[in-house]
C-alpha cells in the first residue's frame, strides 16, 4: 500500500470529498474495509465522487503514471479508432482541404496523437491539436507528441470557462463528459455545438454494472497507478447513460444528435451541421 496524505470529509462512513495533501492510499475510498467502490446495485442512479485526477496539487510524478496508463487503457479501448470513421469521412469530402481538429481535455494527449497518426497512414490532411486545463498534462501531451514524431499541437485551455476557439471543422472529447454535472455538461455541449464548424464527437463511459466491472478489471490489468485504479471504476458510477446524454445534447439544443453504444461500454455522441 501507498502511504497516504489524503484527507476526506466523510458522511454515513463513506468519504464524500478528497482533498490531496502529497500522496495516494486507494484506501482511502473503502467503506469498512470493502472494495473502493459503490455496490453495484446503486448504478441505476447516477452518484459523482471526487476523483484522484481531478485533485489541485497532484503529485506530478504520479500524474504522469497515471496518463501513461490511460493511455494504455485508451489504445486498448480503441478511443481514437471510435472518433477516426467520422473525421475520415470528413476529410475525404473535403477536396483536399484540410481538416483541423480540436481535442477538449485531452489528457495525456494519447487520443489526438492516434487521430494525427491515422490521418498520416491515410494520407489525408488532418490537423490536429489537444488542449487541457492542467499545466502538468499539457507538457506530458507535448513531450509524447515529440517522441512520437507527430505534429500535433496542444496548449492549456478551460473547456468550460469562456468560449472554445473557432476555426476548426471538428471539436472532439474523449472521457470529460462524466466528470461534470448536468448544467455544465449542457453548456460544454453547447459551446462545443457553438465553435465546432461541422462536427462534435464526444466520446464517453456508460454507466452499467458491466462496464463497472470492466474498469475494475482493467484498470488493474493495465495500469500499476493507483490514480489509474482508484479513478477508472469511480468514472463509471458517475457516467451517464446513453439515454441521458442524449437529454443533455437536446437540452444543449443539438437537433438531430446521435448516440450510439460501442465496445467497451461507452458511448459515442454525434453531431453534425
Amino acid at each position: 500500500m501507498i502511504n497516504n496524505n489524503l484527507t476526506g470529509v466523510t458522511h454515513g462512513g463513506t468519504v464524500a470529498a478528497l482533498v490531496w495533501t502529497g500522496s495516494i492510499d486507494l484506501e482511502v475510498t473503502e467503506r469498512k474495509g470493502e472494495m473502493e467502490s459503490i455496490s453495484l446495485a446503486r448504478l441505476s442512479q447516477r452518484r459523482r465522487r471526487a476523483e484522484l485526477m481531478d485533485q489541485p496539487g497532484l503529485d506530478a510524478v504520479e500524474h504522469a503514471r497515471a496518463l501513461g496508463g490511460l493511455g494504455r487503457i485508451n489504445r486498448v479501448s480503441l478511443s481514437a479508432a471510435i472518433l477516426w470513421p467520422a473525421v475520415a469521412r470528413l476529410a475525404q469530402a473535403s477536396g483536399g482541404s484540410p481538416i483541423r481538429v480540436l481535442d477538449l481535455a485531452s489528457g495525456g494527449g494519447d487520443v489526438p496523437i492516434a487521430l494525427a497518426h491515422r490521418a498520416a497512414r491515410a494520407r489525408l490532411d488532418v490537423r490536429v491539436e489537444g488542449c487541457d486545463i492542467n499545466e502538468e498534462a499539457v507538457r506530458f501531451a507535448r513531450q509524447r507528441a515529440t517522441e512520437r514524431g507527430v505534429a500535433v499541437r496542444f496548449c492549456t485551455l478551460d473547456a468550460l470557462a469562456g468560449s472554445i476557439p473557432e476555426g476548426y471543422d471538428v471539436l472532439t472529447c474523449s472521457l470529460f463528459l462524466h466528470h461534470l454535472d448536468e448544467a455544465d455538461a449542457v453548456g460544454l455541449l453547447r459551446r462545443m455545438a457553438d465553435a465546432a464548424g461541422r462536427l462534435v464527437l464526444v466520446d464517453d463511459l456508460v454507466r452499467s454494472r458491466m462496464g463497472y466491472a470492466l474498469a475494475w478489471a482493467g484498470c488493474r490489468l493495465l495500469s500499476r497507478s493507483p490514480i489509474v485504479r482508484h479513478d477508472g471504476p469511480v468514472s463509471v458510477s458517475s457516467a451517464f447513460t446513453p439515454a441521458e446524454a442524449r437529454e443533455l445534447a437536446r437540452r444543449a439544443g443539438l437537433d438531430g444528435v446521435s448516440v450510439r453504444r460501442h465496445w467497451p461500454r461507452r458511448f459515442l455522441l454525434s453531431w453534425s451541421r
